[in-house]
């Protein structure tokens, strides 16, 4: 039984939990272009940049000072593969953000991953209250493989959302397409409405 604190995306109490077009799998593919950065936990930093009343970059000292949160999730590659009942351990995105002043006109972000990877969001899914950056999976540290020492999770979206290897946060006021939303893949990802590609 699962402790009062954690929170349960709602994606979790849906009666049927498997989208359109995705099977269930036990395990946890590793999926990624190019080779895994192997980040030091001690050095990693997140910068804040974009529009911000102040750009800043806060340490790993900093971010492990913060409150944490646990969050039980789905979590659904496009390739068609869906793991469910996932637990996560971070920190929110609403206290990462709470960290900036985020300026009015900001509407969306671009998430900045290491090798220069990037995705992008609305404001409103990184800000929802089942998202984090994690860095803890299962109880356990994530792996360099599945995005370690921290990732983003955005559980409600494509796995492709939940940028791995997390470095950056710039606040934008338009959409700005990412690695894969350049190459084909739909602006938003939501499984349910099976936003795999830009139609």
């Amino acid at each position: 039984m699962l402790g009062e604190g954690v929170i349960h995306s709602p994606d979790t109490l849906r009666p049927v939990r498997i989208p359109p077009g995705q099977r269930q799998t036990i395990h946890w593919p590793v999926l990624h272009i190019g080779g895994v950065p192997r980040i030091d936990p001690s050095t990693w930093t997140l910068t804040f940049g974009g529009l911000v009343r102040t750009q800043r970059t806060i340490t790993a000292d900093e971010f492990w000072a913060l409150p944490r949160v646990t969050v039980l999730s789905d979590f659904h590659c496009v390739t068609g593969w869906s793991r469910l009942d996932n637990l996560w351990e971070g920190v929110s995105t609403r206290t990462i953000m709470d960290l900036v002043e985020v300026l009015p006109e900001a509407r969306h972000v671009v998430i900045h991953g290491a090798h220069g990877f990037a995705t992008n969001l609305s404001l409103t899914d990184l800000l929802a209250e089942d998202v984090l950056l994690a860095t803890h999976h299962d109880g356990r540290p994530l792996t360099a493989e599945h995005g370690g020492p921290v990732r983003l999770v955005v559980p409600r979206l494509y796995a492709w959302k939940s940028c791995k290897w997390i470095e950056g946060i710039d606040c934008v006021a338009e959409s700005r397409p990412g690695f894969w939303e350049s190459r084909g893949y739909h602006d938003r990802g939501d499984p349910w409405q099976e936003e795999r590609y830009r139609r």
